[in-house]
């Protein structure tokens, strides 16, 4: 009995330990090769998009607005702003670069909007988040969408600092 003659059927739990071992095998393989495919494609089989930065510029709706003439300079009146940090105020003055005279007519009307608009972010802002350009530039832009976020007919291209001092009281 100790012998198992080779017609005899193996025991169950050996047939099934088998049957394991080849399906954690297969799903193995399953799972590396999936793992593999994807690191290739977002490595070496990386195709760029083909949009590029030339297509966007000929798009109409941006030619249209830089065949309208130069760009124009709007200043707004000096802020003095309290920071979020306790006792510090900020005082700067605001320029803002528009595409077209469109554009310089509405933000002339929603001037207030735009000094409200400025006001807030600035509310939020702490001493240690404008005291290096990075700082300041995410303000610049952070100010440029909050106002185009409110114009119909302009677009605010660039916002320019002409005084910038962060100062205790």
């Amino acid at each position: 009995m100790a012998e198992n003659p080779e017609g005899a059927e193996a025991p169950k739990g050996r047939n099934i330990k088998k049957l394991l071992l080849q399906v954690f095998a297969l799903l193995n393989l399953v799972v590396m090769g999936g793992g593999a495919y994807l690191v290739y494609t977002m490595t070496m089989g990386y195709k760029p998009p083909m949009l590029t930065e030339q297509d966007i510029f000929m798009d109409t709706q941006f030619q249209k607005q830089f065949e309208k003439g130069d760009p124009i300079l709007y200043s707004l009146e000096p802020f003095t702003v309290n920071l979020l940090t306790p006792r510090h105020v900020i005082n700067l003055e605001v320029s803002i670069e528009l595409l077209d005279e469109d554009g310089f007519e509405e933000v002339i009307s929603e001037n207030p909007k735009a000094r409200d608009a400025i006001v807030r972010i600035l509310n939020k802002k702490e001493k240690k988040d404008l005291e290096n350009i990075q700082g300041k530039l995410f303000l610049k832009d952070q100010i440029t969408v909050a106002i185009n976020d409110f114009l119909d007919e302009g677009v605010v291209k660039d916002v320019y600092f002409s005084r910038f001092v962060v100062q205790a009281r």
